[in-house]
């Protein structure tokens, strides 16, 4: 059995799973991470010639669910090389829906949608809470958001009794067989003290009494208890509340498990897995108090919201926001050149008119996305010779249609960064490391079967940038439950801090134009 101390970084990651239950959350605790770490926030609103300066290290976010980190070599020079890691922070879940209130046969149910590409047959008769971002009004009639999280089951969505014939395999109906239930309507009458009739009473006169609203207000549309719930969750009263975005996550609690404490079970492993790594990966390279002194790149780390339903929003990996947090950055002059201002791109005779080209076609991202490992049930649906196992390191993803971005130079690059990578702290038997490096393993998907996609071809095809798509070996993808390798977590990690420390010196001497 594994040592507490090889433990060590696997429970760490378990912390900020069970921190993170929705996007919102996930970019709370990263940049809770960052900021012990010594990185300062800033806006995209904001003019950043006064804050940036080489050896400095920033963040921002956008809606509060994608964020964007990155350390600033002493050595930068405007068109220097940016070393990237992409990953996203949204998971498969139930969303509740603008108008939720349901009821039918004596139960409360609460009105759901799903939201990407779920095991949807995973969730029923588990331990649903709920949790998210409510905008509120404050004293000042301005407008706030605050993060919520009912911890206790309010929900579940019960199976059919295999007694009424249920069919195999499982089928349901997603827009009326997917209701949670919340409650039973007696139960709820119990806890007012009044009848369904003085209930209704009550709400058609105070929709009459009420100033005009051009949407039935949060307390009409949802069931009202929920909306007490949600409300003492964000320290507010409940005619405060003004909208929400909340999903349903399992409350069940990640943990780690299996004979030798090999596993980590756990919702949300992707893409929060990946999250964790480049978050970590990042701080990790930065321990030392020299680590930026003689860097000439810039460490970045970018971590969207809504890969799952495609990457097309404000916060998605798809949207201007690398982009142009780039084309910042990429002008941002050196120390020993720091009157100059690098928000001038496109000046004439500006030195800097072409550096934004230059940092991105010597940059690299690495576009970090969970992987497949090789389920022994199903070993039949794997290509015999790519076939990932956990806890042997992380996993380059290859695909000829370039369903993933990766091709030679990347592999060649990201090859080495492992081989100087620190070794983890535990080798399971028969590790191909020792004495230092992390191990890599690879990944085709059969001719015959469907492959999935990532955020490295959108990027790498807008961006023009090199890229690779890695991922950490987990089973179950997209279940509400699903299971990864312990010291695979700290694989991901110190092969991520190995490339931000020595990118910068390997890209010279990688040569293809």
């Amino acid at each position: 059995m594994a040592n507490k101390a090889s433990l060590k970084r696997a429970e760490d990651f378990v912390d900020f799973l069970n921190a993170s239950p929705t996007p919102f959350h996930a970019v709370r605790s990263s940049a809770q991470r960052l900021e012990k770490a010594g990185f300062k926030q800033i806006k995209e609103r904001d003019n950043w010639t006064p804050s940036l300066t080489p050896g400095g290290k920033y963040y921002l976010t956008r809606n509060a669910s994608t964020i964007i980190a990155f350390a600033i070599g002493q050595s930068w020079k405007p068109g220097n090389p940016v070393a990237m890691v992409g990953a996203h922070t949204d998971s498969p879940c139930l969303r509740i829906k603008p108008v939720s209130k349901r009821s039918g046969e004596g139960f409360l149910q609460v009105g759901v949608e799903t939201y990407g590409g779920g095991m949807w047959h995973t969730w029923f008769d588990r331990d649903l809470g709920a949790a998210g971002r409510v905008m509120v009004k404050t004293p000042g009639g301005g407008m706030e958001q605050k993060l919520v999280r009912i911890s206790r089951p309010i929900c579940r969505i019960p199976n059919l009794a295999v007694h009424f014939g249920g069919s195999t395999p499982f089928e349901f109906n997603k827009e009326t067989q997917l209701f949670p239930i919340t409650g039973l309507v007696s139960a709820e009458l119990n806890r007012t003290g009044k009848t369904a009739e003085e209930t209704s009473k009550e709400t058609s006169e105070a929709e009459k009494g009420a100033d005009f609203n051009p949407l039935k207000t949060p307390t009409q549309r949802h069931h009202p208890f929920l909306i007490q719930m949600i409300a003492d969750e964000a320290g507010c009263k409940p005619d405060e509340i003004l909208d929400f975005e909340l999903v349903l996550y399992d409350t069940q609690a990640a943990c780690i498990g299996g004979l030798n404490n090999e596993f980590v079970f756990s919702a949300r492993l992707d893409n929060l897995g990946m999250t964790y790594c480049a978050v970590e990966g990042i701080i990790q390279s930065l321990s030392s108090p020299s680590a930026l002194k003689d860097d000439s790149t810039i460490r970045l780390i970018a971590c969207f919201d809504h890969e799952e339903i495609g990457s097309e929003s404000a916060q998605g990996a798809d949207s201007n926001m690398l982009p142009s947090v780039i084309r910042r950055l990429s002008c941002l002059p050196s120390s020993s050149d720091s009157e100059k201002s690098y928000d001038k791109v496109n000046g004439n005779g500006d030195d800097n008119a072409t550096a934004y080209e230059q940092t991105l076609v010597t940059s690299l991202l690495i576009s970090a996305d969970m992987a497949h490992s090789v389920n022994p049930n199903y070993s039949s649906k794997y290509e015999s010779n790519h076939t990932p196992r956990m806890n042997e390191g992380t996993v380059i993803k290859i695909n000829a249609n370039v369903r993933y971005a990766t091709n030679s130079p990347g592999i060649v690059v990201l090859q080495e960064c492992a081989r100087r990578a620190k070794a983890a702290s535990y080798q399971p038997p028969g590790a191909k490391t020792s004495g230092g490096g992390v191990p890599l393993q690879l990944l085709v998907v059969r001719n015959d079967m469907p492959c999935g996609s990532t955020i490295g071809p959108m990027l790498s095809a807008s961006l023009g940038v090199r890229t690779i798509d890695v991922g950490n070996p987990q089973l179950a993808m997209h279940s509400i439950r699903e299971t990864a390798g312990c010291y695979d977590v700290e694989h991901g990690v110190n092969l991520f801090e190995s490339f931000f420390e020595h990118y910068g010196e390997m890209e010279s001497k990688v040569i293809v134009d």
